[in-house]
């Protein structure tokens, strides 16, 4: 596949597009090891990163793939390793370990049925929740969802920019579906594509304290290499960087851990909303399920039934306050997952009983369908 950024429409997979979108965003290090269904995105990565100055490197194991990922990312270089289900899980000690020592990389994660092995080759929704609390500890993380390749393409740009400005791991969601969709995307060209980049120290190495408290709670890491020496460690640390057991400096780490991502929701969270205005049942969708969800409005619209449709492209932080907004006009949610219910639980929340929420699972390994989605809006309105 070319590496020509003129603004040329292509036919691509997801997994391409998320390739290429990581290289727009300025990724130049790429981690990781083959797992299905995610193995397209490493591969074109080691066919056009060698040719712009980029490294790939297959590592032995997810675990060492994250590891890699970490350290690429504090010399300065923007870095990316994907993964799908089982390898998700090895990497969770590591996105612990970004997490604390705030070090911006993307994960990309092309979910597959599980637990363990589950199903290699069909897609489901059921890491959402292990996106948010897969690795341990009280933290914060930013998670969001593609429904194509044109929007993988985009999502992917967006994390890195996202990871760049706080600072921060964040994880890009796909599922089988997207990931192996060949369809339309415009590429658009490279100076039309807004880039973030991490900001730099301003004051000299002798004076410098990387986690130094800021007005936006972000740190600001030098690059490895520059002249600037600290500690990094997945241990409670002080400004300095060095691990401390002083009880008043553990909670102020970790609570500007979580408040530089938390104090920044609206900035973070993103959706799209259709046919809500006079709706009087949403139909609340992520991922490849948002295309069957779309055509199940426009059906329940030609039969009379005034269905919405609310779609999330960022899951983590959640949007809780848009759903609450929507269960103030409406008297009923129909999330559509393939998974058990592991976002519906989350509109739940949001609606603070003021609506009801209903559940459509399927984890059998084939999509929802739009006929599906429309059968079960009949039933509840």
């Amino acid at each position: 596949m070319s590496v020509d950024r003129s603004g040329k429409v292509k036919m691509m997979q997801g997994n391409q597009a998320c390739a290429e979108g990581a290289i727009a965003a300025g990724c130049r290090f790429f981690a990781g090891y083959p797992i299905t269904p995610s193995s397209e995105i490493a591969e074109t990565m080691s066919r056009n990163l060698p040719g712009i100055g980029g490294k790939f490197i297959q590592m032995e194991d997810e675990l060492g793939a994250m590891g890699a990922t970490i350290g690429a990312s504090l010399t300065g270089v923007k870095s990316m390793t994907a993964t799908s289900g089982p390898g998700f899980s090895l990497k969770q000690e590591n996105i612990g370990y970004a997490c604390m020592a705030e070090v911006p990389c993307v994960i990309v994660n092309v979910m597959r049925g599980g637990p363990s092995t589950g199903m290699p080759t069909l897609p489901s929704q059921m890491d959402v929740q292990q996106a948010r609390w897969g690795t341990h500890g009280d933290h914060s993380i930013i998670a969001l969802v593609a429904c194509s390749a044109q929007e993988t393409y985009e999502q992917t740009v967006r994390a890195f920019n996202l990871a760049e400005r706080f600072m921060t791991p964040v994880i890009l969601l796909l599922d089988e579906i997207v990931g192996h969709t060949t369809e339309k995307v415009v590429i658009p060209d490279q100076s039309d594509i807004e880039i973030v980049s991490r900001e730099k120290p301003e004051e000299s190495p002798e004076d410098y304290l990387p986690y130094r408290e800021t007005e936006t709670g972000i740190p600001v890491l030098a690059k490895f290499g520059t002249g600037y020496r600290y500690n990094v460690t997945g241990l409670c640390h002080d400004s300095t960087g060095f691990p401390t057991n002083d009880s008043e400096e553990i909670e102020k780490n970790i609570r500007r851990i979580v408040r530089k991502i938390e104090d920044n929701r609206n900035q973070i969270i993103d959706y799209r909303e259709k046919m809500t205005g006079d709706a009087e049942v949403i139909i609340f969708a992520y991922g490849s399920v948002s295309r069957s969800a779309r055509s199940a409005v426009a059906m329940c619209r030609e039969e009379g039934i005034k269905a919405g449709i609310l779609e999330p492209t960022v899951i983590w932080p959640f949007c809780y306050n848009k759903v609450r907004e929507l269960a103030e006009q409406v008297n009923t949610f129909v999330v559509p997952e393939m998974n058990l219910g592991q976002m519906a639980r989350e509109v739940k929340l949001g609606v603070e009983g003021k609506a009801e929420v209903v559940s459509l699972n399927r984890i059998d390994g084939e999509p929802i369908k739009p006929a599906q989605i429309v059968e079960k809006v009949k039933e509840v309105v």
